[in-house]
């Protein structure tokens, strides 16, 4: 599994956060405290946009000046004649340093976009984080990186898992996230899409552990309840994904099911408790229509019967309502 380590060129050394702990429950790395997302460099593009205008026609003047660009074409007076005076030398000088000014210009210039940002860095060391849009203008010398932060989601393939009863199942699971610090997301983690991935299945297979897939005896807590197993996948996630600037908003259960050498047997174990549980509702509405009426005939005066006469005639009843009402077999 993909763990968090120092950020590249930062010097930093890791630390633990004290309580932080992953899904196993043992010690979570966290990223440096000094690794933290800030404002990076960088300047609107039309600023670059004017150097660089005003560098190409200060290289056209001295272009000019040196008499290399031409004063006739097909006939037709385009400049007019170059002044006199001036060093070759200092022209091309100057027509070279203004080249290079317009390629440092327009070298930076680039295009922030919605949902992305620039992580900027030198050398390895981060130099903090670009969230501007439109056109603007980076320095050449630092490198880019683009990092999406949209929010996003994910689906699972089926995550193999085993419940509280030691029955093997398979889960797949919706996760809704984006990155929210991107210092730690580009630093803290080799690769934090595949660190995100693998903190999932370590999630789901702790998450499971604690209840049984199915109760066929009583009404327990079981995987069944989607909300409740949510719930306690996205606390798991969100905990270990806080320390590498990942924020995870929801981790839905979208299909469980028992795995495929167990399917079979599982799936007539469940028939066989819904069909138990059908028979015990459709007993307990014959009880207590019984009941109702022997409480009816005896309140009403209709007949007196004595103990041995009211045993026969709730028998009687139960058996003619258990005919009718409960399925067969």
């Amino acid at each position: 599994m993909t763990t968090p380590s120092t950020a590249a060129g930062t010097g930093l050394p890791e630390q633990t956060r004290p309580g932080a702990h992953s899904t196993d429950g043992s010690a979570l790395p966290a990223a440096p405290a000094e690794l933290v997302e800030r404002p990076g460099p960088c300047l609107p593009g039309w600023t670059a946009g004017l150097t660089l205008t005003a560098a190409t026609g200060g290289i056209v003047w001295l272009l000019w000046r040196a008499g290399v660009l031409p004063a006739e074409i097909d006939g037709r007076t385009l400049l007019p004649p170059p002044p006199g005076g001036g060093s070759a030398s200092g022209l091309w000088s100057g027509i070279l340093l203004l080249a290079a000014v317009a390629a440092f210009a327009a070298g930076g210039l680039t295009r922030g976009r919605n949902g992305s940002v620039w992580v900027l860095t030198r050398h390895g060391a981060y130099q903090g984080t670009v969230r501007r849009t439109g056109l603007i203008w980076i320095s050449p010398l630092l490198t880019r990186r683009r990092l999406d932060v949209a929010l996003r989601h994910w689906r699972s393939r089926p995550i193999d898992a085993v419940d509280a009863n030691g029955t093997p199942l398979q889960i797949s699971v919706l996760l809704v996230w984006r990155v929210r610090d991107t210092a730690k997301a580009a630093f803290a983690v080799d690769d934090y899409d595949r660190f995100l991935r693998e903190q999932v299945e370590a999630a789901v297979a702790l998450a499971v552990s604690r209840h049984p897939a199915d109760d066929f005896r009583g009404a327990a807590p079981t995987l069944r309840d989607s909300e409740r197993l949510g719930d306690h996948l996205t606390r798991l996630i969100a905990a270990d994904q806080r320390p590498v600037g990942i924020e995870v908003f929801s981790a839905t259960p979208v299909r469980l099911d028992y795995a495929p050498e167990v399917a079979a047997a599982m799936r007539r174990a469940q028939i066989a408790a819904l069909d138990a549980k059908h028979r015990r509702a459709v007993l307990d509405d014959v009880l207590a229509t019984v009941a109702e009426t022997v409480r009816g005939i005896t309140e009403r005066g209709l007949v007196q019967l004595d103990d041995y006469e009211r045993k026969a005639l709730v028998r009687d009843l139960t058996v003619a309502l258990s005919t009718t009402t409960l399925p067969k077999k």
